[in-house]
């Protein structure tokens, strides 16, 4: 049987490209374990992990009318041991009149109560309150404008009945220097008495008092008290004034020793 060339070339062929040298199998490379593998580091350097930094804690700082009672609280309290006045009425009135010692009266003239000029002498400021560029009294320091300020109210009869209230009552003090005309603002006294309570400015009175007939009593419900800790207070004297015991108020209070710091809040039961 004769074999036709043409075939035989065909298989030779095929023989031949079966036994050339095989390509292996190639995957894609990772480009990002390339990128790695180009940012390679000297072999001394150590790789870390950044630390997660720890989120600094905020503290709050202290509000103005917070500082202005830092500032003046002394000198309200002096001016209390003079005049009668009580200092959480003149601290209240210096915070309001002045906007915690913010406004332009307080910043330019050291005028904390808004006092007008009536016939004063000294510098003078003019300021639109009531009335367009009203005159107000100019001080050369914020200690002289709680002076005349004491002055103001000590040296005029319309004032004269607040002088036979109670030293503590706050409360009396705000409305009746409303009557006398010391503001023409209908919610004036409300307006003091909200930042006495808020700012606890009656325990000033009660330091220079020293006692505690002007310490704020709030009642909490029918049986129990919230009280404030003046100098002199001890647990024993609270139980007899409240008709209660020691026992009843240290467990109320989750007390584990009689010990009482000035100004720390209570409760107790009556």
């Amino acid at each position: 049987m004769k074999i036709n060339p043409k075939y035989i070339l065909l298989v030779l062929l095929a023989f031949a490209f079966s036994c050339g040298p095989k390509k292996g199998v190639h995957t894609k490379k990772n480009r990002n374990k390339d990128k790695v593998e180009q940012a390679k580091l000297p072999n001394n350097t150590k790789v870390t992990t950044p630390a997660i930094e720890e989120k600094e804690l905020e503290i709050k700082p202290p509000s103005s009318t917070d500082s202005y009672i830092s500032l003046y609280a002394e000198i309200a309290k002096t001016e209390m041991r003079t005049s009668k006045i009580p200092a959480s009425i003149t601290l209240a009135q210096g915070i309001l009149e002045s906007g915690s010692g913010r406004g332009r009266l307080a910043v330019e003239a050291n005028n904390h109560f808004g006092i007008k000029c009536h016939g004063w002498q000294g510098a003078k400021i003019y300021h639109d309150d009531d009335a367009s560029q009203e005159c107000f009294r100019k001080y050369r320091k914020p200690e002289s404008s709680y002076e005349d300020h004491s002055e103001f109210l000590t040296g005029r009869k319309r004032y004269a009945n607040l002088f036979k209230l109670k030293p503590d009552d706050y409360k009396g003090w705000a409305k009746g220097l409303k009557a006398a005309g010391y503001a023409t603002d209908r919610k004036y006294p409300q307006k003091l008495i909200s930042l006495i309570q808020r700012y606890k400015l009656y325990e000033y009175d009660a330091e220079v008092l020293g006692n505690t007939s002007s310490v704020e009593v709030i009642t909490v419900n029918s049986g129990v008290v919230r009280y404030v800790i003046v100098k002199g207070d001890t647990l024993f004297s609270l139980a007899k004034r409240y008709n209660t015991s020691v026992d009843a108020i240290k467990n109320l209070n989750n007390m584990t020793t009689n010990n009482l710091d000035l100004g720390q809040e209570i409760l107790i039961p009556n």
